[in-house]
């Protein structure tokens, strides 16, 4: 998938991985893409919700090799 700006959070816990991502998005436009890399297991939940409550996109999220990858879409 395409994107604008990656973010590398890994070996973060919450709520860092949210709060770097909220701070990575203040500095893109509407309808940019961030692509974020972590290893919290918890991060799995806390994006969906974390999209649900700012209204942000999750375009995907998956797993592979004990990491996360999630395409959030800035609204």
């Amino acid at each position: 998938m395409n994107f604008d700006k990656e973010l590398d959070v890994r070996g973060l816990v919450c709520p860092l991985p949210i709060l770097r991502t909220k701070k990575s998005l203040t500095n893109m436009t509407r309808g940019q893409i961030l692509k974020i890399v972590a290893t919290d297991p918890a991060s799995l939940i806390d994006f969906q919700v974390f999209a649900e409550q700012t209204g942000n996109q999750l375009l995907s999220s998956a797993e592979a090799s004990g990491e996360f990858l999630f395409y959030l879409k800035k609204k």
